[in-house]
């Protein structure tokens, strides 16, 4: 059995060296480049994060620079990756280690888990290709490898399965450096041993591969079934206050996008979600009156999806301005004196507020939002139909 792993080892990192592509965080294995590369790569597509992991480190150019900066420049610079908890975490793991460990990443897994976002699997990875500690490492690419190399018929996602696979990848391990085994793992699954149609013929790990002798190696992994990620309906308030800029709300910095900007948003579609929208933006002393839909957009996340519809609002009021003091005059004598609070207060996490457009760039926001102001950020009155 030694034997098996010893070869199936061997022709891995043979493969790996032969044809593993020269990803960035690789070509150079910086701690701190593989640090920032293992949070961006947590459910995002290798393709899609080189971009980002460049233009991240031009920006942060190393640890303590990162941890020194301001939260809100770190959002700004993740925008367009999506899971912006991700970014948060980067942010306050990087401070812990620049804190706590003197600006190195530690090498003990255990502690690596203490550090905010760090979870079995990114700590497996760091500990491996930064320090050469032998830990499995187990992504999605990882697990289907190895499921379909022991033919395993069990669920994956169950604690004694992923403990099988995890000895395996150990056995693995033992003769080459754990981090070269970790990484050569996911390459093969993420270019060789795909979900579908895996190119067997060119798999160093064939010989080894118990789901390719028993001719079915898309049998593997195993999962329990899966509930369908609920479906929220939400509209969105387009107000652009002629001379003044466009209505934005922070959320609040726990939860679903937490601190990002946005356009202010509720639950339901439908004219009566425009009521809403008025009222709330009422709430905050922005007096407008909903026009027309201008789209709608299914929007995707882990966990859930919105399908969210956006509304075009007009200030109310004379000559077409809004704000402040137009809305406290409108709801008559005792709403207090102009620029005072509105009597109402917008609940937590649905403080708005009225930022010009030459200001919409520093503010960091989802890419959908982000999209949407674009398309009417040459015109501060009328913005085209999106």
């Amino acid at each position: 059995m030694e034997a098996r792993w010893q070869q199936a080892s061997s022709s891995l990192l043979a493969w790996y060296r032969r044809c593993g592509r020269a990803l960035p965080w690789r070509t150079s294995p910086d701690p701190y480049a593989v640090l920032v590369s293992e949070f961006m790569l947590q459910q995002t597509r290798v393709d899609t994060v080189i971009p980002y992991f460049h233009r991240f480190l031009q920006r942060f150019p190393t640890l303590e620079s990162l941890a020194a900066a301001p939260l809100e420049d770190v959002l700004a610079a993740w925008e367009g990756l999506g899971y912006y908890r991700r970014a948060r975490h980067l942010h306050a793991a990087a401070r812990a280690i620049v804190d706590r460990h003197g600006g190195r990443v530690p090498a003990d897994p255990a502690e690596l888990r203490r550090l905010p976002g760090v979870g079995p699997y990114t700590a497996a990875a760091l500990a491996s290709i930064i320090h050469g500690r032998p830990v499995p490492a187990l992504d999605g690419n990882v697990i289907r490898v190895m499921a379909r190399v022991l033919a395993e018929p069990g669920d994956v996602t169950r604690a004694p399965v992923r403990q099988a696979l995890a000895r395996a990848v150990e056995a693995l391990q033992a003769h080459n450096h754990p981090g070269d085994v970790n990484q050569a793992l996911m390459e093969l699954g993420a270019v060789i041993c795909r979900p579908r149609a895996p190119e067997c013929g060119s798999c160093p790990l064939q010989a080894a591969c118990e789901g390719w002798r028993r001719g079915d190696p898309e049998r593997y992994p195993s999962r329990g079934a899966r509930a369908a990620a609920p479906v929220e309906e939400r509209a969105a308030a387009l107000l652009v206050v002629p001379g003044a800029g466009v209505v934005l709300r922070r959320r609040p910095e726990r939860g679903l996008l937490a601190g990002l900007w946005e356009l202010p948003s509720v639950e339901g579609r439908g004219p009566g979600a425009a009521e809403r929208l008025a009222a709330l933006l009422a709430r905050a002393g922005f007096g407008a009156v909903p026009g027309r839909v201008l789209e709608r957009r299914r929007w995707v996340f882990s966990h859930l999806t919105w399908d969210v519809e956006l509304w075009r609002f007009e200030p109310a009021g004379a000559g077409g301005n809004a704000g402040p003091a137009a809305a406290l005059a409108a709801e008559g004598p005792d709403a207090g004196p102009p620029g005072a609070a509105a009597p109402h207060p917008a609940p937590a996490g649905q403080e708005l507020e009225c930022v010009p457009l030459d200001e919409l760039a520093r503010r960091p926001m989802p890419a959908l939002m982000r999209r949407w102001l674009e398309s009417f950020a040459s015109s501060s009155i009328n913005p085209p139909d999106l």
